[in-house]
C-alpha cells in the first residue's frame, strides 16, 4: 500500500487520529512513568522512615565481652572490613557508615575536683579512631600515647560533662583497680571537646560520651565515658583491665533497594543466626522498621495497582470509543469499498496501515516522556508493548464491525438488544459475581500484584453499568408518558429520545471513571477518619501528660495555663493481679492493666477538646455507695471472669484494693495501653473513702494553642511537689513527664513512611477518574451527535427556539449522564467495603482496621461531578453543532 496515500488519509481525518494518538501517548506515559514515580516516593519514604528511627534501630553492632588479655586494640580496627565482607550482598550494599571502638568497663574514679563536689562517679575509657574529625576541641588537646608506663593516661571529656562535675584541663583523677591484684590507674584530663554534629552516628555508642548517665537510685554513681588514645587501651590491657570491642554498621536508605527489602531482612537474620556460634555477638533492630515499611509499601502498591487498573481500563474504553467513533464517521467510505468489489479485509488492511502510522510513534513518545520522570524504572516494558499492540488493533477490529449493507434510521423505534448481546451482558454480570465470591473466599496472593484483585473492580463497574443502562430506560419512558400529557414538546421529545438507549453504551466508560475516582475518595476518607479515631483513642483530648505520680493540685495548676479550658486526672497501673476477696487471694487470671478515670471529668474534657469520645454510662453515672464498683472491662477480662464464675473481683490500685463488677464491655477504650487486650476501667468519682486516696499519674488537657513546654513544666513541678510534700522526701530526682498532643499523634500517623506513595495513588486516581469521566461524557455526546443534529435541524425549521433547544438537550442528556455518574459513585462506595479487608491498609492506621462508611464529602463531590459533566456535555454538543452547521446536517444526514 502506498505510504503517501496512507498519509493523505490520516491528514484527511486528522482529528480522529489525533485523538487516538493522544490516548496512546497517555497510556504509554502512565505505564512508563507511574512505576518510576512510585519507586521514587517509596525511596523517599524509606529515607524518612529510617531517619525517624533511633540509631539503635538502624545499626548492626558486633560486640565482644570484656576480656582480660585482649589482643591489641589498634589491630582490631581492620575487622571492620572483615565483618562487612562476610555480610550478604544486600546487607553489605546498604551499609552507609561504620565505626570501630574499644573500651573498658566503667570503674569508680576519684580526684580532688570530684571530691570538692562530693560526686560519686564511674568512668569508662573509650578509644574511637577518627574522633578528631567529628569533635571540636574547646580547650586543651586530644589524648596522645603516654610517654612511659608510669605517666598518667591522657583523657578527653565532653565539655558539658566536664563542666557539670567541675573538671577541667589538668584535672588529676585516679581510676580504681579492676581487682586487688592490680594497682589503680592515674588519669589526667588533657582536653575538652564538643561534637561537630551531635546527630552524627559516631556518638551513638552507649553509654554516651556526650551525656551523663544519671544514677538509678540513692547511693548509685553517675556514669561517664572519657576518650583516650588507642595505644592507651593496650597499656590498660597490660595492667589487667578487661577490654571490649565494638564494630557498628549503620544502614542507609540510599543503599537499600525498596523492591528487595525482604531479601535484606533475610540477610540480617542470617547474620544474627551465624553470630550465635562465635564469641562476637551481633545485635540489631533494623529488621523491625524494615518489615513495617515493607508491609506498608506492599499495601500501598496493591492499592496503587487497583487504582491503575481502573484508570487503564477507562483509557482502554476510551480507545474503543474513539475507534468506534472514527469508523462511524467513515462508515460510508467502507461501505463504498465493499460495494466496488473490495474484500472483507480491504478496509481492515487500510485501517491497520493508518494505525501503524499513528499509534506506535505516539506510544514511543509517551514512553520517552515517562522515562524522563525521576525514579527507578518499573520493568513495565512488556506491558507497554502489549498496550501498543492492542491500541493499534483497535481501529482495524472496529472496521470489521462495519455493516456492509444500508442501515436505516435508528431513531424511529425502540432498540432491543440482540440475543448475542444479551447473552454477553448476562455472562459479564455472572463473571463479575463469581470473581467477587472467589476473591472473598481465597483472599490475596501474597508477595505480588494479584491479577484477580486488580480485575475485580473493573468487572464490577462494567457489570453494574450494564445493569443500570438496561434498567434506566423504564423510568425514563414512564416520565415520557407523563410528559406527553403536558403542554410543550421539549419534555416529551427529550424523554422520548432519552428512553432509547442508542448512545448509552459509551457511558459504561463513564461508570468506570467515576467508580475509580469515588473509590479513591472513599478509601482516602476512611483512612483519614480511622487515623482520627486512633489519635483520639491515644489522646482523647488535646494533650495527655503521663508521669510517675503528680500532686493532686496539678489539675488546677494546668487549668491556669494560657489556653487551657479543662483538665482531668487519671491513674494508669499496669500488670495488676486480680483477687477473689479483700484478703488478696489470687484469682489465677492473667495480669491486667487498670485505669482510674473520672467519668464526668473525662466526658467534660473530651467535649471541651471537640473529640467524639463516648464515655460508657457506668463510668459517667457512678456514685459512691456500698457494694462493688461498676467497671468497664475488655472482652478478654470479661470472658476470664465468666469462665472463673466470678461476679466480682478485687484489683489493687496504688496499694489499695477495690472490688469491682463488670458493668459494661468495651473492645477499645481510650487511654488503654497499646497492644493490650486486658484492662479494667474504674470510676474515680465513685471510689470509697480510704486513708490513702489514689494519686494521679497523668492528666488529660483540653485547650487551644497549647504550649507543650509549659505543660511539661507544670507536670514536672507537680511530680516534684508530690515527692517533696509528704512526710518522707525521696532523694531521687523524678523522671520528667511525657507530653503527647493529639495533633502530634495525628501528624505521626499521616506522615512519613509509605504515606507519600499512598497519597499519590489517591490524588492521581481521583484526578484521572474525574478527567476521564468528562472525556467519556464528551465521547457519549459525540456518538449521538449526528442523529441529534438531524432532529434539532428539523425542529428548528418547525420553530424550536434556541432556549428550547438547550432544554431539549438537557432533558435528553440528564438521565444518561446522571445514571452513569450515580452508578459509578455507587460502585465506588461499595468497592471499598469489598476490598478494604484485603488491601492491608491497617499498616497506615497503626494496626487498626480501616473503617469505611458513609461520608458527605464524596457524596457532594459526586453530585458536583454530575453537574459539571452535564454542563460539559451541553458545551460539547453546542460546539459540535456550531461546527457541523445544523442546516448541512439536515441536508446531508438523510439516508434513502
Amino acid at each position: 500500500m502506498n505510504i503517501g496515500v496512507v498519509i493523505r488519509r490520516v491528514r484527511a481525518h486528522s482529528g480522529q487520529f489525533l485523538l487516538l494518538a493522544a490516548l496512546t501517548l497517555v497510556i504509554a506515559l502512565l505505564v512508563a512513568g507511574v512505576p518510576r514515580v512510585a519507586n521514587r516516593l517509596a525511596d523517599q519514604g524509606l529515607r524518612e522512615h529510617l531517619a525517624a528511627e533511633p540509631g539503635a534501630r538502624r545499626d548492626l553492632t558486633y560486640t565482644t565481652r570484656p576480656t582480660v588479655g585482649a589482643p591489641p586494640a589498634s589491630g582490631r580496627a581492620a575487622d571492620l572490613d572483615t565483618f562487612q565482607q562476610r555480610m550478604p550482598a544486600d546487607v553489605r550494599a546498604a551499609v552507609a557508615h561504620r565505626w570501630y571502638a574499644a573500651q573498658t568497663p566503667g570503674d569508680l574514679v576519684t580526684g580532688p575536683d570530684l571530691a570538692r563536689g562530693n560526686y560519686l562517679v564511674q568512668l569508662g575509657l573509650r578509644a574511637t579512631p577518627g574522633i578528631e574529625t567529628t569533635g571540636t576541641l574547646v580547650e586543651g588537646r586530644w589524648p596522645a600515647v603516654p610517654p612511659d608506663d608510669d605517666a598518667p593516661v591522657q583523657v578527653a571529656l565532653a565539655a558539658d560533662v566536664a563542666g557539670r562535675f567541675g573538671l577541667r584541663v589538668g584535672s588529676r583523677l585516679r581510676l580504681a583497680a579492676p581487682d586487688p591484684q592490680h594497682p589503680s590507674t592515674p588519669l589526667t584530663v588533657v582536653g575538652t571537646f564538643r561534637p561537630v554534629d551531635p546527630a552524627d552516628g559516631s556518638w551513638d555508642t552507649l553509654p554516651s560520651v556526650l551525656q551523663v548517665g544519671e544514677p538509678e537510685g540513692d547511693g548509685q554513681p553517675f556514669i561517664l565515658v572519657g576518650a583516650v588514645a588507642v595505644a592507651a587501651l593496650d597499656r590498660l590491657a597490660g595492667q589487667g583491665r578487661p577490654i571490649s570491642f565494638t564494630w557498628r554498621y549503620r544502614l542507609g536508605a540510599d543503599g537499600i533497594d525498596v523492591r528487595r527489602i525482604d531479601q535484606l531482612v533475610d540477610g540480617v537474620q542470617r547474620l544474627v543466626r551465624a553470630s550465635t556460634a562465635t564469641d562476637t555477638e551481633l545485635t540489631q533492630g533494623v529488621d523491625v522498621p524494615l518489615r513495617e515499611f515493607s508491609q506498608a509499601v506492599t499495601s500501598a502498591r496493591t492499592l496503587l495497582a487497583v487504582i491503575a487498573a481502573g484508570v487503564l481500563a477507562t483509557l482502554a474504553g476510551l480507545v474503543v470509543l474513539a475507534a468506534a467513533l472514527a469508523v462511524r464517521r467513515r462508515r460510508a467510505e467502507f461501505v463504498l469499498i465493499r460495494a466496488r468489489g473490495g474484500g472483507a479485509t480491504t478496509g481492515l488492511r487500510r485501517s491497520l496501515a493508518e494505525s501503524l502510522l499513528v499509534v506506535p510513534p505516539a506510544a514511543g513518545l509517551g514512553w520517552l516522556l515517562g522515562g524522563l520522570l525521576p525514579g527507578a524504572p518499573g520493568g513495565t516494558g512488556p506491558l507497554a508493548v502489549g498496550a501498543t499492540v492492542l491500541v493499534t488493533l483497535a481501529l482495524p477490529v472496529a472496521t470489521l464491525a462495519v455493516p456492509s449493507g444500508v442501515v436505516g434510521r435508528r431513531d424511529l423505534g425502540r432498540l432491543r438488544p440482540s440475543a448475542r448481546r444479551a447473552t454477553t451482558e448476562a455472562a459479564l454480570v455472572l463473571l463479575a459475581g463469581l470473581a467477587v465470591v472467589l476473591l472473598r473466599r481465597r483472599g490475596l496472593t501474597p508477595g505480588s500484584v494479584d491479577p484477580l484483585l486488580v480485575s475485580v473492580p473493573a468487572l464490577v463497574a462494567v457489570a453494574a453499568s450494564v445493569l443500570a443502562l438496561r434498567l434506566y430506560p423504564w423510568p425514563v419512558r414512564l416520565a415520557g408518558r407523563l410528559a406527553a400529557r403536558t403542554r410543550g414538546s421539549v419534555a416529551f421529545l427529550g424523554t422520548a429520545r432519552a428512553g432509547r438507549a442508542a448512545a448509552a453504551t459509551p457511558l459504561v466508560v463513564v461508570v468506570l471513571a467515576v467508580a475509580t475516582a469515588a473509590f479513591c475518595a472513599v478509601v482516602a476518607t476512611g483512612i483519614e477518619d480511622t487515623r482520627d479515631d486512633v489519635a483520639t483513642r491515644a489522646v482523647p483530648a488535646d494533650a495527655l501528660i503521663r508521669g510517675d505520680r503528680l500532686a493532686p493540685d496539678t489539675g488546677p495548676a494546668l487549668e491556669r495555663l494560657p489556653g487551657v479550658r479543662a483538665a482531668t486526672g487519671l491513674v494508669d497501673e499496669s500488670a495488676q493481679r486480680l483477687a477473689t476477696d479483700a484478703a488478696g487471694t489470687d484469682a489465677r487470671l492473667r495480669d491486667t492493666s487498670v485505669l482510674l478515670v473520672d467519668g464526668p471529668g473525662l466526658a467534660r474534657t473530651a467535649r471541651a477538646a471537640g473529640r467524639d469520645v463516648p464515655v460508657p454510662g457506668p463510668l459517667r453515672d457512678a456514685r459512691p455507695g456500698d457494694g462493688p464498683l461498676p467497671a468497664v472491662v475488655s472482652p478478654a477480662v470479661a470472658a476470664d471472669l465468666a469462665d472463673a464464675g466470678l461476679r466480682s473481683a478485687f484489683v489493687t490500685v496504688q496499694g489499695q484494693r477495690y472490688e469491682f463488677t463488670p458493668a459494661d464491655t468495651v473492645a477499645d477504650f481510650p487511654l488503654a495501653r497499646p497492644n493490650t487486650s486486658r484492662y479494667v476501667v474504674l470510676p474515680w468519682q465513685a471510689l470509697p473513702r480510704r486513708d490513702g486516696p489514689p494519686v494521679p499519674t497523668g492528666f488529660l488537657v483540653a485547650g487551644d494553642r497549647l504550649d507543650a513546654g509549659a505543660l511539661r513544666q507544670a507536670g514536672d513541678e507537680g511530680q516534684q511537689r508530690y515527692q517533696t510534700g509528704g512526710a518522707v522526701t525521696g532523694r531521687e530526682r523524678p523522671r520528667g513527664v511525657a507530653v503527647q498532643t493529639w495533633s502530634q499523634t495525628r501528624l505521626r500517623l499521616g506522615g512519613g513512611g509509605a504515606n507519600g506513595l499512598l497519597a499519590f495513588g489517591f490524588t492521581a486516581g481521583a484526578v484521572a477518574g474525574g478527567v476521564l469521566a468528562l472525556l467519556a461524557v464528551a465521547f457519549t455526546v459525540l456518538a449521538g451527535a449526528r442523529a441529534r443534529g438531524e432532529v434539532l435541524s428539523r425542529l428548528r425549521t418547525l420553530g424550536l427556539s434556541r432556549r428550547q433547544w438547550r432544554g431539549l438537550l438537557l432533558v435528553e442528556l440528564a438521565p444518561l449522564v446522571g445514571v452513569a455518574v450515580l452508578t459509578g459513585a455507587l460502585v465506588g462506595v461499595l468497592l471499598p467495603l469489598l476490598l478494604t479487608p484485603l488491601l492491608g491498609l491497617a499498616a497506615f492506621t497503626n494496626g487498626t482496621p480501616v473503617r469505611v462508611g458513609f461520608a458527605p464529602g464524596p457524596v457532594a463531590a459526586t453530585v458536583g461531578l454530575g453537574a459539571v459533566a452535564l454542563g460539559f456535555a451541553l458545551a460539547v454538543e453546542a460546539l459540535n453543532n456550531r461546527r457541523m452547521r445544523l442546516g448541512e446536517v439536515l441536508r446531508l444526514g438523510e439516508e434513502s
